[in-house]
């Protein structure tokens, strides 16, 4: 086997020079990254706290204010009106109209119908040619599967009428 020379230099101070040279150019890398990660910290830091400054002035300008007084009264029957409409657009109109629809046959002539949201009933107006047709009417309606607990709450047979037709009211509530 064949024998190595190396040859090192006897005071080694190129070696060190460029030693002490790359730990100063370490340590200017260092302190330009940390320089530049507490700038962008301090940068987010910044747009954090903007944001949250947006948002809490956004929620001041959605968040309606409680007005006192005779307008915030008005305000609040306007609000409660709102939500009467709201909760009788919401009723099963097209089931509960079939149904009436249905259980009304020729005999009966339909001439209110008033639904109640809040307590689920309705009222309805009719004549009838006569006594027998208004109970199948009443009898049919507590048959329909959308509605049930159907009651007359009055009737009249008109006597000035030659046919002699029944004006009645009934009540009826829905599922």
């Amino acid at each position: 086997m064949r024998r190595l020379n190396l040859k090192f230099p006897a005071d080694g101070g190129m070696a060190r020079q460029a030693g002490y040279g790359l730990m100063l150019l370490g340590v200017v890398l260092f302190a330009s990254v940390l320089y530049l990660f507490t700038a962008a910290m301090d940068e987010v830091a910044y747009w954090d706290l903007r944001i949250a400054s947006m948002d809490r002035r956004i929620q001041r300008e959605t968040t309606p204010q409680v007005l006192s007084g005779p307008r915030g009264r008005e305000i609040k029957q306007e609000i409660k009106k709102a939500n009467a409409v709201m909760s009788e657009i919401d009723l099963p109109w097209q089931a509960l109209f079939d149904s009436v629809e249905y259980a009304a046959g020729h005999e009966v002539a339909l001439l209110s119908f008033q639904p109640d949201a809040a307590s689920r009933t309705m009222r309805i107006g009719g004549m009838a040619k006569n006594i027998p047709a208004m109970l199948d009417f009443v009898a049919a309606l507590e048959r329909e599967p959308a509605l049930q607990n159907a009651y007359l709450l009055k009737y009249e047979v008109k006597r000035d009428d030659p046919q002699r037709p029944v004006v009645f009211s009934l009540t009826a509530s829905w599922a």
